[in-house]
């Protein structure tokens, strides 16, 4: 039997969780196999090539092209620092000598007897990848990075913004349909949970206080312009410069925590968890998520892709009003196309909320929440 596809979310408490952390070109791999690894811990490095400047120094000698290496100073390969001379005439009368000196610092990798033009490359820039999670070395990949296992409570969200952080999880409310009113020094270094609303004046705040993350259940679009600067549009996220990371788990707007979702976020209050804000929603779907190493105590599950249709029982979230938000269990799968208010006829579910309230939705209405 064919299954439909349903977008879902991971939210679980006792997971196996693998992390590939990979260079952007071959380097060193400095951890092996098998190795404990702390979050913050560099496990490869690699060096990016400098940038590059081209001196066109034909014209400003006034010589020509195969003449120009008897006016160098430096050959290539030289190393040589920004305002040092480069190249120089030799006029018979030394006032009229005419200097050019490198605009920066670097090595001089080549220099044209066909064009007349010098290439000069900037030092290298170092890159170094970090574990981002506590956890074991389970695979080398040579010259190129790890995959690191870890174990412990794994939620992914529905939209993030800002880069991979870290700290104590800290929680400023104390029911997923609050929010938090303020935040003070308490949240220096923390990743704070601050409940329905990731507002304006609670990203403000947390800056100010040293807050290196937010989680909460939703925040408003017209305040994620605000804090970014300008409209996102469709492209990733992940590397907004912005202060902090945050991580909406349920939508836009003020949205209340699905319960699991702050119940496992209330359990592992104070442990150290690892946060990342990178979201692709198109082609490559990728999600912001929290992980929260911990002891294994509990039989785990394997944090993978599946491929597995709804069915009866499943726990999942309306996407589409007018029960946008609401959280449910399917009760009943029909067969049959129904009918919708557009006049379509589309395959449909039957949810019973929280509450116990029944209601009938389109299946492209819903997300699974994959427990």
């Amino acid at each position: 039997m064919a299954h439909a596809y349903t977008p879902g979310l991971r939210v679980t408490q006792h997971a196996v969780i693998h992390k590939e952390r990979r260079l952007p070109l071959k380097g060193e791999v400095v951890v092996e196999r098998g190795q404990a690894v702390r979050r913050d811990q560099v496990v490869a490095r690699t060096e990016l090539p400098g940038e590059v400047a081209t001196l066109n120094l034909v014209n400003r000698l006034g010589t020509s092209p195969q003449e120009l290496a008897g006016y160098m100073l430096k050959k290539e390969g030289d190393r040589i620092e920004s305002g040092e001379p480069l190249a120089e005439t030799k006029p018979f009368i030394r006032w009229f000598k005419t200097t050019v000196e490198s605009p920066v610092s670097g090595t001089v990798e080549s220099i044209s007897p066909v064009t007349g033009q010098v290439i000069l490359r900037q030092a290298p820039r170092p890159v170094e990848v970090l574990a981002y999670v506590d956890g074991v070395v389970e695979e080398v990949f040579a010259e190129e990075g790890v995959r690191v296992a870890a174990r412990g409570a794994y939620i992914q969200g529905i939209f993030g913004v800002g880069g991979e952080c870290w700290g104590a999880l800290h929680l400023a409310v104390d029911t997923p349909d609050a929010t938090a009113e303020s935040l003070g020094p308490e949240v220096a270094g923390k990743i704070v949970v601050v409940g329905s609303l990731i507002s304006a004046e609670t990203v403000e705040q947390a800056r100010q206080a040293g807050a290196v993350g937010l989680i909460g259940g939703g925040l408003r679009d017209s305040d994620l312009r605000d804090l970014l600067g300008r409209d996102l549009g469709v492209a990733i996220t992940g590397t907004e410069q912005i202060g902090l990371t945050v991580v909406a788990t349920e939508g836009f707007g003020r949205v209340a925590m699905a319960r699991k979702t702050f119940d496992i976020l209330q359990a592992c209050a104070g442990m150290d968890a690892s946060m990342a804000g990178a979201t692709q929603i198109r082609a490559g779907v990728l999600r912001p998520e929290i992980i929260v190493p911990t002891a294994a105590d509990k039989e785990e599950e394997e944090v993978r892709p599946g491929a597995e249709g709804l069915q009866v029982g499943d726990l999942l979230r309306v996407i589409r009003m007018p029960y946008f938000g609401r959280i449910g269990r399917v009760s009943d799968l029909p067969t049959e196309l129904c009918a919708v208010e557009s006049g379509a006829r589309v395959r449909v579910l039957a949810v019973e909320f929280e509450n116990g309230e029944q209601a009938v939705v389109p299946r492209a209405n819903v997300e699974l929440i994959e427990e």
